[in-house]
């Protein structure tokens, strides 16, 4: 609905404009009386229920209560009734935050910012002195919505997972210790991601893994058609106990990246044309002679470890070169789980260590959903990858 241009003039007239937006100014005072409006109505609303009832009800003064918004900090003039039974809906009882409060808060702390900066951001931008506890508190009113999702139901079919890890610094009992945040990323059949959970555990194996996957399968997954990974220890026995026809291919993406740390900086450049030979290899026996030539050659001579770390995950590389190469790109030029890493490894940078598994799980949870939502459209290369995958895996690629 258009507001007219005369009662825009009206409000207006008298201000200078350049205070319109600013603390206390116009929109601060539009907020303050809509709001006190609104809870008049809701009254009125409230007394004409009751009285309808047969309750005698009625108006019985005002009192002040002080309510933090996403500007300000605001004096309302709160209505009250005489059978003390209207409690607002706008900004109930012991309600001292607007909605909107809250969600400038969350997605501070999404983006990454610790308690300190979001306290000096709003005092700088708005004049509000928020303490730290709120803060918290605002934050986690999140972990009964991490519960949550990490329990939602999951679909039937992903025709690639992404599984990976990060590691952060917790503190537990007293002692700040390494602990691996574990993601699945999955891709559905129509190509679009989703986050499948998030999980933190010290040390991993084949009983972690198999809880995993058994958590994915009683959350409704029934088949993934392939599980990249990198190297994640008792993975590839858990998945396939749980599913036995799911492809485990190790991730390329980070086997270049692992072989890259054994080359000097003024090497890489020229070492990533000769491992390309290897993955854009036509098959596996073409793949192991272009690794055996690489062995044979200068950058392999002078980089021993990458064809020792290419052989030992070798097993796990072979199931590539079964696909087609609109799969096998797909597989590793979209690693979207990495983009995802880079997210999370610059939240946690700023922090340092955190206090609790629940403190490390409420940022991960919303740096991941923040990221999420530019997930617009499936990547390009999927559109001739499913077509292959129908091909591949026949009846048991669900196309939507």
């Amino acid at each position: 609905m258009a507001i007219e241009k005369e009662l825009l003039d009206q409000l207006l007239a008298g201000r200078d404009p350049n205070e319109v937006f600013a603390k206390d100014g116009l929109l601060d005072d539009l907020k303050k009386a809509l709001s006190e409006r609104i809870l008049n109505a809701e009254l009125d609303e409230h007394l004409e229920d009751e009285n309808s009832e047969g309750n005698a009800n009625r108006h019985n003064g005002h009192s002040r209560k002080s309510v933090l918004t996403g500007t300000s900090k605001m004096t309302l003039t709160i209505p009250r009734d005489r059978a003390g039974t209207f409690d607002p809906k706008l900004i109930a009882k012991y309600q001292r935050r607007f909605p909107d409060f809250d969600d400038k808060i969350i997605s501070m702390y999404a983006r990454g910012m610790t308690v300190r900066e979001i306290r000096g951001h709003l005092e700088e931008l708005y004049g509000i002195d928020v303490s730290p506890d709120l803060i918290s508190a605002v934050t986690d009113a999140v972990l009964e919505e991490v519960a949550e999702w990490q329990n939602r139901p999951l679909d039937a079919v992903y025709p690639l997972v992404f599984f990976d890890a990060i590691r952060v610094k917790i503190r537990d009992e007293g002692f700040v210790r390494n602990k691996a945040v574990y993601i699945a990323l999955g891709i559905l059949p129509d190509g679009t991601k989703e986050i499948l959970g998030i999980w933190i555990e010290q040390t991993e194996g084949a009983k972690f893994w198999l809880r995993v996957m058994n958590e994915l399968k009683s959350r409704g997954v029934a088949d993934v058609l392939i599980a990249v990974v990198d190297g994640l220890k008792g993975f590839p026995e858990a998945i396939n106990a749980v599913f036995p026809q799911t492809v485990v291919q190790t991730c390329i993406v980070h086997l270049i990246r692992h072989s890259l740390e054994f080359v000097s900086w003024k090497d890489r450049k020229p070492v990533v044309p000769a491992l390309r030979a290897i993955y854009r290899a036509k098959d596996a026996e073409a793949g192991m002679k272009a690794l055996e030539d690489f062995e044979a050659g200068y950058w392999g001579q002078r980089y021993p470890a990458i064809t020792q770390s290419w052989r030992r995950n070798w097993q796990h590389v072979v199931p590539f070169f079964a696909f087609p190469e609109s799969v096998r790109r797909i597989i590793y030029t979209t690693n979207a789980i990495e983009a995802l890493n880079s997210k999370l490894r610059r939240a946690v940078r700023t922090r340092g260590h955190f206090p609790s598994d629940d403190a490390a799980m409420k940022l991960l949870y919303l740096v991941l959903n923040h990221a999420a939502e530019d997930w617009k459209r499936p990547p390009r290369e999927w559109f001739e990858a499913k077509t292959q995958f129908a091909v591949v895996f026949g009846e048991r690629f669900v196309s939507q």
